[in-house]
């Protein structure tokens, strides 16, 4: 399955977070990000049950999900909904991101990020990473660079 090309208008962006997390700042600040890139969003909220967003994401089939973590469990919980995103067959392609903080010990553990990697996302940005790495990647998406 060929996953579809921005248009003019930019991505189609499924943003959330993981089932645990009730922050909602950080989507915001993402939200706002994206649109001003240009791109359309659908902001998920906060503490989205795995199957609600898969569902959302099956039905929209967006150009880029993005999941985002603020209170330290997202490589748990990342590591779920991933497998429960890459299991549907009309989402195998399209590009899934998980930032934020992603464990309680810290940013830097490359153990979790190639974890993260090796069970489905394409890009980890984990607490400390600059935004000018994630608008990068996300402005390669749009101009079909990546995938």
């Amino acid at each position: 399955m060929e996953r579809r090309k921005a248009d003019q208008a930019g991505l189609n962006v499924i943003l959330t977070t993981v089932a645990s997390d009730s922050y909602t700042w950080n989507l915001i600040f993402l939200e706002l990000l994206l649109e001003e890139l240009g791109h359309r969003v659908t902001n998920l909220g906060a503490c989205v049950p795995d199957d609600f967003l898969v569902a959302e994401c099956r039905r929209q089939e967006p150009d880029l999900i993005v999941l985002s973590s603020v209170n330290g469990h997202g490589f748990n919980d990342g590591l779920r909904v991933v497998a429960g995103l890459r299991s549907c067959p009309e989402l195998l392609g399209t590009p899934i991101v998980i930032g934020g903080k992603l464990g309680i010990a810290g940013p830097g553990d490359s153990a979790r990020t190639e974890a993260l990697l090796a069970a489905g996302y394409d890009r980890v940005f984990e607490d400390g990473t600059s935004v000018d790495a994630f608008r990068s990647y996300v402005d390669a998406l749009s101009v079909g660079a990546l995938g």
